[in-house]
């Protein structure tokens, strides 16, 4: 899969010439009176240069910007203003700009004056070295953030914070660079942070968009969230969230963690070396206390550790989560997490139900590709490619108990290549750090459905239709090299899938399925019909 390259973004504001450059601000307040239009307020562009500025100055040009983050944080903003921070300079201490835009008009920060991204230095001396709190309607772009200290704190990069408020709309991050946070290993700490907090009034974001950031070298977390509205009997989860194209690597915990949503889109990520410093249980990707979250072409590997340590996971209380079209690979706890938490009561937990798993590739995730723990229910994990290479000595299928056992788990189309050794395991006794004792089999789980699996190198389970052979794909599968997992033709994989209905109708590249008639087994679709069994 190709690296992510962060985007930059130019922005500027057109008055529309049917009104003429000339047109006084009277007579349009008079035509949008007649047409039942709002009035635009008078948006103005502030500058900060923290070379050659003044906070005396009026701050209205380039040529006489502020200069302190003081002066910027003083001042309540208008909808439609701009605050253009100069390329190349450097702050340290808190940007918290106040006030809140509109719909048609959000507040817009950025930089000028070069390709540098201007910093922000939390330096250790605050929680937040960028930071929203009841506001809406902002856009946050091109800023380079850290938040470092001599000693572990509660430090984030960036906080969005939602307390009493109600709904916040349009809060739009977009190409930061976020490094070096010294949080603690804690949640609620690390790059960038949303949070719905409070019990006077439910609180949540509507629009909120996370993209195109490159974040490293953060603790604890890299992009999370958190709610005080997360259990079901409280339940007021965030709409319209979309974490998009953002680079992680070097996270001290977990890279992406969806909370508390419903209808949330984790997609074309990139979260490379997550969980390499906390003492937690941690994931590249998941969606915890969330409903109907997609996640899909993303990339997740190398997450170290013992505890979870998965490329992608869903979690428990939540509902209809699809994970679709990822790569997952070198990640210690394997490819997979389907988990719910059996001890936690109806009133906070309404359980992991309807989990849809289709379209993606694991290589060499080790200890345990796949981990279905706690009493899951109705979860399907369809085509799909899960590869082992010689070195790797891994469960294939891994089942838990956690206040309970999974129920009702179908498994079809899917290909198990082995070219170590794996085998299909139950977890009898979870040791201290992370690791697992099992044996044989799928332990109490029930109405286990297996149905047209390819089964290399690892002895099969009671399929209806199992294809016992090698799939035969057209190279030696090899890093980063997604194409090498198609099938070569004349493989007996090649049409002899199950047909699924409302299975997204492509594969892990976009090609159609089914195609040339039939299903294929695996998450690659074989475009080209000639010589198909």
């Amino acid at each position: 899969m190709t690296r992510n390259r962060l985007m930059h973004w130019k922005w500027k504001k057109r008055l529309s010439r049917n009104f003429g450059y000339g047109a006084s601000f009277a007579r349009l307040g008079m035509l949008f009176a007649i047409l039942g239009i709002a009035r635009l307020s008078e948006a103005t562009t502030y500058y900060v240069d923290s070379q050659t500025g003044r906070d005396s100055n009026a701050g209205a040009s380039s040529a006489a910007p502020w200069k302190t983050l003081d002066k910027v944080s003083r001042k309540i903003f208008l909808p439609g203003d701009v605050i253009l921070f100069k390329s190349g300079s450097a702050w340290t201490g808190q940007l918290w700009a106040k006030g809140s835009g509109t719909q048609r008009q959000p507040i817009v920060i950025d930089k000028y004056g070069g390709e540098a991204k201007p910093t922000i230095r939390g330096a250790g001396q605050v929680e937040d070295a960028v930071l929203l709190r009841n506001q809406e309607y902002w856009e946050i772009r091109n800023l380079e953030i850290t938040n470092a200290g001599q000693d572990a704190a509660v430090r984030r990069g960036v906080h969005v914070v939602v307390e009493n408020y109600g709904d916040a709309h349009h809060i739009y991050l977009r190409s930061l660079t976020v490094h070096d946070v010294s949080g603690t290993d804690s949640n609620g700490t690390g790059g960038i942070h949303y949070s719905c907090t409070g019990a006077a009034r439910p609180s949540r974001f509507i629009d909120l968009r996370i993209e195109d950031n490159y974040v490293y070298h953060v603790d604890r977390d890299g992009i999370t969230g958190e709610s005080t509205h997360w259990e079901r009997q409280k339940w007021y989860p965030s709409l319209g969230v979309v974490i998009r194209n953002n680079f992680l690597e070097d996270i001290g915990g977990d890279g992406i963690v969806d909370v508390a949503t419903d209808g949330a889109l984790v997609e074309y990520n990139v979260v490379g070396r997550a969980n390499q410093r906390s003492k937690g249980n941690n994931v590249a990707i998941w969606a915890w206390s969330a409903d109907n979250t997609i996640i899909q072409h993303n990339e997740a590997y190398a997450t170290r550790g013992g505890h979870d340590s998965e490329g992608f996971d869903s979690d428990w209380n939540s509902r209809n989560t699809v994970i679709q079209y990822n790569y997952s690979h070198d990640n210690d706890g394997g490819f997979l997490l389907i988990c719910n938490d059996g001890t936690v009561g109806p009133e906070y937990n309404i359980g992991n139900t309807g989990t849809i798993v289709r379209y993606n590739i694991s290589r060499n995730d080790h200890n345990k590709s796949i981990s279905i723990a706690g009493p899951t229910k109705n979860s399907t994990v369809y085509n799909n490619t899960i590869y082992l290479d010689k070195a790797q000595n891994a469960d294939v299928l891994s089942y838990s108990d956690w206040g309970g056992w999974a129920d009702d788990t179908r498994y079809l189309n899917n290909i198990f290549y082995v070219a170590g050794t794996g085998q299909f395991a139950t977890a009898i006794v979870l040791k201290a750090d992370g690791s697992q004792s099992v044996t044989p089999g799928l332990g109490a789980s029930t109405n286990n459905a297996f149905d047209s699996n390819v089964y290399f190198g690892v002895k099969p389970v009671d399929d209806l239709h199992a294809l016992v052979t090698d799939p035969i794909f057209v190279a030696a599968p090899a890093a980063d090299d997604l194409a090498s997992f198609a099938l070569r033709d004349g493989s007996p994989a090649m049409n002899s899938g199950k047909e699924i209905l409302g299975n997204g109708g492509r594969d892990i590249f976009a090609a159609q399925v089914p195609s040339c008639g039939g299903t294929d087994r695996g998450a690659v679709e074989t475009r080209i019909c000639r010589n198909r069994p």
